[in-house]
């Protein structure tokens, strides 16, 4: 059973008494549900520029939000003062927008814990530890990236450490404490051969303390920014034209939360604006395939101990054997399909209601090998690094910018390439992938999710083989 932090009570000024008081207010106009969102989160950022250290950043958030449930209304109102007078105020505006011409639900006598594992245990706490401990980290990176090319005229990088603490109660009686650490590096270089210059990015991300910084994540980085930068001066765009393309392991998997993902989120189809809004329990994909968002996985980015709606961290198939087989729930489109919530109800901070949100979403693993994937394409190419794109939400029409990859060319990897999209449509190149491969990688980089709102997330694939989608390049 999880315990309540009972110094929150102290943090917030909201023991459960005071929360019993808040929530009467909230449900005085004929509310059928409210809760209290209570958050203080503290950041940090340390920068590098210009071959120095010479940027400290830091801010702290603190408030609390009321949200109102009655029928299909919402009300939602949060206060930056934690106030007793104040939050009072911000509960009867919420009670207000969702005003209901019946009495409000009765609460519960007592205050129950949410039962939840801790997936992300901090071991050394930010907090006790200084700008100078960071900084050397920062350093190392700079250091480290110089000795691995002398090609290197440029180097940012940055250190974000960010902790927050979160007091819930909702009118079912249920209350928790939750400490959710943040950590994140990354690196910018810009490299000169010649007269041509690139640049490339890398960053890592967990949900941990200052045990997240170790030298070999500095050297992992270090490689990776080198290596990935390096590679693009080999590298020319590809030919153009509709083909076969194997998508690497790990980072490809934002083609597979942006395209596809979204699709899958319960608000969209309880609107009809998705294409699988009428598809539940029907085949749409490969047999192989298993789509998977988890919020279970240990110290991982998109990984919640509990929903800020107070619903345990989960581990959800959204397609199973190729089936779809469930959407991503909130408490609200759970109640509009009769089912239960799969712990997806997640908001960028107090001043935002929850809405259906990823939290890791990745593929399984098939029966493929990579290799294999590659031997049957006599002509595609092979993509493992995205800087951006553009999708529609619902129908599913993306367009990636691929910032690096490789030709396949009768059954091999040939010339690198770069600076190309690919364009497709997310349920079609879902239901083209013909081969799923056995290395599944879920990435640990700083992926973030924007919804109106934005909320930390984690993706990834194994490799897997699409058979056509539209490339841009150039006519041979």
């Amino acid at each position: 059973m999880n315990t309540i932090d009972t110094s929150y009570y102290s943090l917030f000024g909201i023991a459960p008494d005071t929360a019993g008081r808040i929530l009467r207010a909230a449900l005085s106009k004929g509310g059928d549900y409210a809760d209290i969102f209570c958050e203080h989160t503290v950041i940090n950022e340390l920068s590098l520029r210009d071959g120095e250290v010479n940027a400290v950043r830091s801010n702290i958030d603190f408030g609390a939000g009321i949200r109102v449930l009655s029928g299909d209304r919402t009300g939602y109102a949060f206060s930056e003062s934690m106030n007793e007078e104040a939050l009072l105020k911000a509960a009867a505006t919420a009670a207000e927008i969702a005003r209901e011409s019946k009495p409000g639900t009765e609460l519960p006598v007592d205050c129950t814990p949410v039962d939840f594992t801790n997936r992300y245990p901090v071991i050394s706490d930010w907090e006790q530890h200084t700008v100078e401990e960071r900084k050397h980290y920062l350093t190392m990176l700079r250091d480290l990236i110089h000795q691995k090319s002398d090609k290197v005229l440029n180097i940012t990088a940055r250190i974000n450490d960010s902790e927050t603490r979160i007091l819930f109660y909702n009118s079912l009686g249920q209350t928790y404490t939750d400490l959710r650490p943040m950590a994140s590096m990354s690196a910018v270089i810009v490299m000169k051969d010649g007269d041509r210059l690139e640049n490339f990015y890398s960053s890592k991300s967990y949900r941990k303390g200052f045990e997240f910084l170790s030298d070999t994540l500095v050297e992992e980085l270090a490689s990776d920014v080198v290596k990935g930068c390096s590679r693009l001066f080999e590298a020319g765009r590809p030919s153009c034209g509709e083909m076969p393309v194997v998508m690497g392991a790990g980072s490809s998997g934002i083609l597979l939360h942006e395209a596809i993902g979204h699709s899958f989120e319960a608000d969209f189809n309880r609107k009809g604006v998705s294409i699988f809004s009428d598809r539940m329990g029907q085949v749409i994909c490969n047999r192989e395939i298993n789509i998977v968002d988890d919020g279970t996985l240990p110290s991982f980015r998109g990984s919640v101990n509990v929903d800020d709606e107070g619903v345990p961290g989960q581990k959800t198939y959204m397609v199973k054997d190729g089936v779809l087989n469930s959407y991503l729930h909130d408490r609200i489109s759970a109640r509009y399909y009769g089912v239960e919530p799969t712990g997806n109800g997640r908001r960028e901070s107090f001043r935002y209601m929850p809405i259906p949100r990823m939290r890791s979403t990745y593929m399984e693993n098939g029966r493929s090998s990579e290799e294999d994937l590659i031997r049957s394409v006599k002509k595609g190419i092979y993509v493992d690094n995205f800087a951006n794109g553009q999708v529609q939400i619902g129908a599913g029409d993306f367009t990636f910018y691929v910032k690096s990859g490789f030709m396949i060319e009768d059954g091999h990897l040939t010339r690198p390439i770069k600076d190309t999209n690919i364009i497709g449509n997310g349920p079609e190149a879902l239901a083209g992938i013909v081969g799923v491969a056995d290395n599944l990688i879920v990435d640990d980089s700083t992926w973030t999710c924007g919804k109106g709102q934005y909320c930390p997330v984690s993706c990834g694939m194994p490799s897997v083989l699409v058979s056509k989608l539209n490339v841009g390049g150039i006519n041979e």
